[in-house]
């Protein structure tokens, strides 16, 4: 069981990455449709390529930013969208089989039959919350609404996050002394990792990585002005790009300050709480690194993908972490 939950976390973790690669191409609109059964099956002659090809050419998104695209053009961005969409589909059968047969063998119960509960939950709602996204790019505007792009991909956060909890839940830890102190703070640092890849979300939505692409300093300020320009000022949460990067940075230099404070604290208990903080502190810092390098870079694909696959390696380590520490704390 503890197999096939790290299984999905790792099909997850690679459907992430292939839907940033989908967005950073600007490939997410290029299938108009959603059709869960059929889909799977891409266009097999010229005429079914022109026909998705003249879907394409009705949106928004062609008229305006790709008019001078070709067909070979647009399969380069369909490709991108198609196996997205096969990688969630296989996802959803290697994860439906097995969890119907735990459930029916009477394997799923307690704390493990919630937790899988949770995540068999949030993996229904994600495809839902993906077409209701890919909609939002179809008609008006030129790219998905990014607050439904941020909230797409919590979704898949908070189910590679439950299930890897799950999964370290299931391992048998001696009691640690000291480490009931420490479960708490252990899961604070998971939300707030969590939190930081919406935040990163809404950053890549409305491309705030291309512009102040320096640092410490935006704009030659640390604190730079125009923030909460936009009217009502509660939007610039997640409409303006100066505020977007601002609050990403913040919240950057919060968990890399977390991270160093809690694995200090735990430094003096010793054993396998002190590891799993110092490399917690480690990747968070590493993570931080490679923000500031896909930042001053001008996000290549490369380096937005890698910042992108270590955050959640970063939230994967502080899941496993918050959970190991609710063992050991019993």
């Amino acid at each position: 069981m503890r197999f096939w939950l790290l299984l999905t976390a790792a099909l997850i973790f690679a459907m992430v990455l292939v839907g940033g690669a989908t967005r950073l191409t600007e490939s997410g609109l290029s299938i108009t449709q959603w059709k869960p059964v059929t889909g799977v099956i891409p266009p097999l002659n010229p005429a079914d390529w022109q026909a998705e090809f003249a879907r394409y050419r009705e949106i928004p998104q062609f008229a305006r930013l790709n008019a001078d695209m070709n067909l070979e053009g647009f399969k380069t961005i369909f490709w991108w969208e198609w196996s997205h969409r096969l990688l969630a589909r296989v996802l959803g059968l290697i994860y439906i089989v097995p969890a119907l047969f735990f459930w029916t063998t009477g394997r799923l119960k307690g704390r493990l039959g919630a937790r899988v509960g949770l995540a068999t939950a949030l993996l229904a709602l994600e495809p839902v919350v993906g077409w209701w996204m890919v909609a939002s790019g179809l008609s008006e505007r030129t790219e998905v609404a990014q607050q439904r792009l941020a909230l797409h991909l919590l979704i898949a956060a908070a189910t590679f996050g439950t299930l890897i909890y799950a999964a370290v839940g299931m391992r048998p830890r001696a009691p640690q002394p000291g480490a009931r102190r420490f479960v708490a703070a252990a899961h604070v640092f998971a939300a707030l990792v969590f939190a930081q890849l919406g935040l990163g979300a809404l950053v890549a939505g409305l491309r705030a990585g291309l512009v102040y692409n320096t640092w410490p300093l935006m704009d030659g300020r640390l604190i730079p002005t125009g923030l909460f320009a936009t009217q009502p000022a509660i939007r610039a949460l997640w409409d303006d790009v100066t505020t977007t990067q601002f609050d990403h940075r913040m919240v950057a230099y919060l968990v890399v300050l977390y991270a160093l404070t809690h694995a200090l604290a735990a430094a003096r208990l010793g054993g396998a709480l002190a590891r799993r903080a110092a490399i917690l502190a480690a990747a968070a810092l590493a993570q931080a690194a490679l923000g500031v390098g896909t930042l001053v870079m001008g996000v290549p694909l490369h380096a937005a993908l890698t910042h992108q696959a270590f955050a959640l390696i970063l939230f994967g380590l502080a899941a496993a972490h918050a959970s190991a520490m609710r063992n050991e704390a019993a």
